[in-house]
């Protein structure tokens, strides 16, 4: 039997994830919307893609959470975009009136899977779900950490002028402006970025990773970026979903990890079968940590707006 993905959501990031799942051929498929008839539209469309991608995967729009009936993962993409001008944390309270139903109706129709949040602001509405859902914190995560760390690499690829392949980067903490680039972490082809790359690039390279949602926001005008969240969020149901054991940064739930406890946080967590399996922790120097614990008061603050 193949395995069955839901998408929360059929806007650009969602219906985007549909397109990166079906080409992978994770399993059957299942978009959801409030709106009728936008994602029976869009399923149907990807449908009849099949034939000339040679993808054979069964995708349902639908209105009803019935049809989510026993997913494997629920990837939820459902909430306001961001506009110019709007922080992360404007988006809060709405986004709860949103992400807290769903994830309730979730719960109700797929009691076993997997849940990956990318609505905004992450680590606050991945707190909320883990709430709610009232799952065990390796059955929830958010989509943060890759998204910030594609983001470094393609910055670090474009400014060397090579191949995004040999670039592995590292970001921390949460999913805002004040996410920590490790550099000492980050690498091409092995050789660590501080050798090849002048300090003030590398500083002008982190300071455009954090502000690279707003970038794209700015661009756009009438929306947010939707083709990496998304390709992110498909790659974390994949190493769930084939077991692949993937060592990707993640908004996970720590329990005194990075001397932190009782929240999301980004950082790096082994991917498998069984969620999160794993977090890792890696030396950090006190410079570094200081950029931790900001990042972490940042999210502190926004999670108690949730009073949960």
């Amino acid at each position: 039997m193949r395995k069955k993905i839901t998408v929360v959501g059929a806007g650009n990031v969602g219906a985007t994830a549909v397109h990166w799942a079906a080409e992978r051929e994770l399993g059957d498929i299942v978009l959801i919307d409030i709106l009728e008839g936008t994602p029976q539209g869009k399923a149907l469309d990807l449908m009849e893609a099949r034939p000339v991608e040679g993808f054979d995967v069964a995708i349902t729009g639908t209105n009803s959470y019935e049809d989510t009936k026993n997913s494997d993962v629920v990837i939820i993409t459902a909430g306001l975009p961001r506009k110019p001008g709007m922080s992360r944390e404007d988006l809060l309270q709405k986004n709860r009136e949103i992400v807290e139903p769903v994830t309730q109706q979730i719960v109700k129709y797929s009691p076993h899977c997997f849940i990956i949040m990318v609505s905004n602001p992450l680590d606050t509405m991945t707190y909320l779900a883990y709430k709610v859902s009232g799952f065990a914190k390796n059955r929830v995560m958010g989509m943060a950490g890759i998204l910030d760390s594609a983001r470094f690499r393609t910055f670090i690829a474009m400014e060397l002028n090579i191949s995004v392949e040999e670039v592995q980067a590292f970001v921390l903490g949460g999913h805002g402006d004040d996410m920590v680039p490790l550099i000492r972490y980050s690498t091409v082809a092995g050789i660590p970025i501080s050798e090849l790359i002048p300090e003030d690039r590398i500083r002008a390279i982190v300071d455009r990773t954090r502000k690279a949602g707003g970038e794209i926001v700015n661009l756009l005008k009438t929306g947010s970026a939707f083709y990496s969240p998304s390709a992110s969020a498909v790659q974390m149901a994949e190493a769930i979903l084939k077991d692949k054991k993937r060592i990707l940064p993640c908004a996970a739930y720590l329990q005194g990890e990075y001397g932190l406890n009782d929240m999301f946080f980004g950082v790096p967590v082994v991917l498998g079968a069984n969620g999160v399996e794993k977090i890792i922790e890696v030396p950090l120097t006190a410079e570094e940590k200081a950029a931790v614990e900001k990042s972490a008061r940042e999210v502190k603050e926004s999670t108690s707006k949730l009073n949960r």
